[in-house]
């Protein structure tokens, strides 16, 4: 593909086909094609204005890295207690207006040394903030403010329009959806170090579902004009680059783009020299990977009087770990990167999570490794 129809295809083509998606997903009509037909008659238009407004405010404006930095000492701020604000709902907009690019100056939140340093602990185990370099993350830590909860108090209702992303400081929340005529469904808990709220800012749309304090919690919270300028773009281009990896992933095949987004969302990535073990024989497993560069071998020692064999070759695409977490045993081999590798990979929770519905093909291709497994 031509770099030029690259970017019109990022710019032009995916805002509208992500927000076509998703209404798609929450609504399930029966006939796709003449929902999509009637929902972009109503939506294509206003959101390609929108789209045309952004390109022209981006032809129009300059921005200067020395407008929007302050002094070092403007970033070690003291001071306020954790507040607990009152919750308003915001009107909602079409994307173009309501997440154009505005002229942005960096708002600072007072904090102390030590809320500071829990938000970085914080946003280093977020994938959102993953793409972001250090100048970047300084402005987001800046901005973020400290919000309790107590228990019982919901931080989001579904369908509700929403203006702000949290990562879970201290507690816990609960997850839940409900869809037309029927109860409530538990989606998950989010604990310290998750995140929530990304999708109705990267795409504008309704809260998704509702998100209530299981306990008294400590939030770090994000408001949309730092999220657009600073986080949306890598957040974007980290969540395409992995969407692409995961669409040529045969295991994944069987799962619709909506679910692949998902897993998208949390991966993180590791990268690994030649001879480098990226799992050990016999240790606790607890990570599911999928190999998204290189080539690696898994070895077995058979007889223990002799060194370790190689019992499987892995290349890009393949994936690995998953006996270790779905019958909770040790590594049952050894990866090993036979040339310069990166993973990409999900801990045992979002695993379970997100992977369940594959759990049986998973079991079945354990075929693969069983003449070794004894």
């Amino acid at each position: 593909m031509q770099n030029q129809d690259h970017e019109y295809l990022i710019n032009n083509v995916n805002p509208i086909l992500e927000q076509l998606a998703l209404y798609l997903v929450k609504e399930k009509p029966d006939n796709v094609t003449q929902a999509s037909i009637e929902w972009l008659s109503v939506n294509g238009a206003q959101i390609e204005n929108g789209l045309n407004h952004n390109q022209q405010i981006h032809n129009d404006t300059v921005e200067s890295s020395d407008e929007t930095e302050s002094d070092e000492d403007d970033y070690e701020l003291y001071a306020n207690n954790p507040i607990r604000p009152d919750r308003a709902s915001v009107s909602a907009e079409v994307y173009g207006i309501y997440n154009k690019k505005t002229n942005f100056k960096p708002k600072i939140v007072a904090k102390s040394h030590l809320q500071i340093q829990r938000i970085k602990e914080k946003l280093a185990q977020s994938f959102m903030f993953s793409e972001l370099d250090e100048h970047d993350l300084r402005i987001v830590i800046n901005a973020m403010e400290v919000i309790q909860y107590l228990k019982g108090d919901i931080v989001i209702r579904q369908g509700d329009d929403g203006d702000n992303l949290y990562i879970v400081d201290e507690g816990t929340l609960d997850c839940s959806k409900t869809k037309a005529g029927q109860d409530s469904v538990h989606l998950k808990t989010y604990k310290p170090g998750e995140s929530f709220g990304e999708l109705a800012l990267l795409y504008n749309s309704p809260r998704a579902a509702t998100i209530v304090a299981e306990e008294n919690c400590v939030l770090f919270s994000l408001d949309r004009g730092t999220f657009n300028h600073i986080v949306k773009d890598a957040a974007i281009r980290k969540r395409e680059r992995y969407e692409y990896f995961l669409a040529h992933v045969e295991l994944l095949h069987e799962l619709d783009p909506y679910s692949r987004s998902q897993i998208a969302d949390a991966l993180k990535s590791k990268n690994f020299n030649i001879g480098d073990y990226i799992v050990k024989e016999g240790d606790e497993g607890d990570i599911f990977y999928f190999l998204e560069k290189g080539e690696a071998v898994a070895t077995k020692v058979l007889n223990q009087s002799q060194p370790a064999q190689v019992v499987y070759f892995y290349k890009e695409g393949d994936y690995f770990g998953e006996i270790a977490l779905l019958r909770q045993a040790p590594r049952a081999a050894s990866v090993i990167a036979e040339t310069p590798c990166t993973v990409v990979y999900l801990d045992r929770d979002t695993f379970k999570r997100l992977l369940g519905p594959l759990e049986d093909i998973l079991t079945r291709n354990f075929k693969k490794y069983e003449k070794y497994m004894n």
